[in-house]
């Protein structure tokens, strides 16, 4: 009889068919979807307390955007980051306690590394991969990567339970319990789960901050009048790329529209550790000419926001008018199929790939932008396998489950109470902005970026992870959760994620060994179990 060889070398897992017959793997207790890094804290919980788990990663890392190029951690309150989310950071600090992996730089020099704490919350890619791997390898979880869900036919349901889920390789896993801990919430919606994509309106919950927001928008915007059109104030020349002329909506008003994505970049000053920034192939200067004429018309700053990491590496996210949020490109990926994605992702190292060479060579750059730019590169040491350029596309939002309880902006800003916590978010109400539109006077601007603090840390509902009662019974949604598109602005964080994801793998081993519905565990069993992990369930200020 034919069958599936396996072979397993550390974390990856390499499958080779012998006939197209599908393998059963039926011996895992909580399949995982995703490999983020609320995937492997679910893992490692599964494990910890005495069931076994598996992830099932479409890519080849584990991590996400934590070991994807955000090194720059979003924590805001760091009080409030325990359990095995903490320990990550602490594992980060131990790593850097030691002085030999600092090749480019000493600790002295490096302003956030602080002897005294207990955790670091800033790092170089690579370490954060080396670190949660040697994490799942200790709880002794498997991963199996390349692996993508085969996501029309590939669940298989019998009476509101997700049996088994089959990949696009013809592997089929089964469990009695699964998780979905990817960005864009694909098992969720195979199974059948209530969810939505873009924003609500204001009205829908009650909320201030949702649904198109241009008097919000104050930041990262033109500061100069930039004219739209191809030929300057010739509307019949056609538009720039990336501008939109249907107007921007009602204030407030819902839209399918989604935040804009980006890579989070890590370059470098160092010489001998750098790769110069090249102009990519098929490389398409009408793509940039908002940006060149924004700094035309006077904008005088670099549009990077350069945060150091250790040895003389960086973190470099959007900022200002025209910089490597790719505004208005990515409507189609939370429901696009594998194509679709791809090539939305594609576009997007594309574009950020010439906007760097724009900015370091292009003669309409102004000279000190150039010359500013043009002191960095690509590190050698990072990223070896995607050509040193970031492996993880930040999905900032994509798909956002719909269950019995939406967290809100009231929520967030502690206007109403929230049921059954299982961890704890406090970062700004943050929405990075989703179109460029004209303006009555004929000019361009961004539309849907916020920036609004909720007031403090505020608790996550349990109720937030799970689908509605009598959708599906043995899945959690740790990061594609119940939330409305600004109240996700400020759960989206890596190390609420991470949260998360420990939390809803105790309640599905809860649910296994009291053969119950998720929906139906037990809140005060739960409660205890994570303050007993040391997650932090409430926060009182100091």
């Amino acid at each position: 009889m034919k069958k599936w060889i396996i072979l397993t070398v550390g974390l990856t897992t390499f499958a080779s068919a012998s006939s197209r017959q599908p393998e059963v793997i039926a011996d895992y207790d909580v399949v995982i979807y995703g490999a983020t890094s609320a995937g492997v804290t679910a893992a490692i919980q599964v494990q910890a307390m005495g069931r076994t788990a598996v992830i099932l990663e479409p890519g080849q890392h584990v991590g996400g955007m934590t070991s994807g190029g955000l090194g720059s951690t979003d924590t805001g309150s760091k009080a409030v980051v325990g359990g095995l989310s903490r320990k990550f950071y602490q594992r980060i600090k131990k790593y850097y306690d030691d002085p030999q992996v600092w090749r480019y730089e000493s600790q002295a020099d490096y302003a956030r590394y602080r002897p005294q704490d207990d955790a670091m919350w800033t790092f170089e890619p690579h370490v954060a991969e080396r670190i949660l791997r040697h994490m799942l390898e200790q709880s002794g979880a498997r991963v199996f990567f390349g692996e993508r869900l085969e996501r029309k036919n590939g669940v298989r349901m019998k009476k509101g339970r997700i049996r088994s889920i089959r990949m696009e390789s013809g592997k089929r896993f089964t469990a009695a319990m699964f998780i979905d801990a990817g960005y864009e919430g694909d098992l969720m919606a195979a199974a059948g789960v209530s969810y939505t994509v873009g924003r609500e309106a204001n009205a829908q919950y009650g909320e201030t901050l949702n649904g198109v927001q241009t008097a919000q928008a104050q930041y990262h915007q033109f500061i100069f009048p930039v004219d739209p059109y191809v030929r300057p104030g010739d509307a019949s020349s056609g538009l720039l790329h990336g501008v939109d002329d249907s107007g921007p909506g009602l204030e407030g008003s819902a839209d399918r529209r989604v935040q804009a994505y980006n890579f989070r970049l890590c370059v470098t000053d160092v010489t001998e550790n750098q790769i110069p920034f090249t102009k990519p192939e098929g490389y398409d200067e009408s793509r940039y000419e908002l940006l060149l004429r924004t700094h035309e018309a006077g904008d005088t700053r670099v549009p990077l926001s350069i945060i150091m990491m250790p040895n003389r590496k960086t973190d470099i996210n959007n900022n200002f008018a025209v910089s490597t949020d790719y505004i208005g490109q990515n409507y189609d990926y939370p429901d696009g199929d594998y194509g679709v994605r791809e090539k939305i992702r594609r576009a997007h190292v594309s574009y950020i790939q010439g906007l760097l060479w724009t900015l370091a060579n292009h003669p309409r750059m102004p000279q000190a932008i150039r010359d500013q730019v043009k002191k960095w590169g690509w590190t050698k040491d990072e990223f070896l396998d995607t050509g040193h350029f970031p492996n993880q596309l930040y999905v900032r939002e994509a798909r956002r489950m719909v269950g019995d309880f939406v967290t809100t902006e009231l929520t967030c800003r502690r206007l109403q109470p929230t049921p059954e916590p299982v961890g704890m978010g406090s970062y700004n109400m943050d929405s990075h902005h989703v179109q460029r539109y004209i303006t009555a006077e004929g000019f361009v601007r961004n539309e849907g970026d916020v920036q609004v603090h909720p007031g403090g840390p505020y608790p996550i509902s349990y109720r937030s992870l799970v689908p509605k009662k009598g959708q599906c019974k043995n899945l959690l949604v740790p990061v594609c959760l119940s939330a409305s598109h600004i109240a996700y602005g400020t759960v989206r964080m890596e190390p609420v994620f991470m949260i998360l994801g420990q939390s809803a793998a105790t309640a599905a081993v809860r649910a296994l060994e009291q053969k119950q519905a998720v929906q139906e565990v037990s809140y005060d069993w739960l409660r205890e179990r994570l303050l007993q992990d040391g997650q932090i369930l409430e926060y009182r200020s100091q």
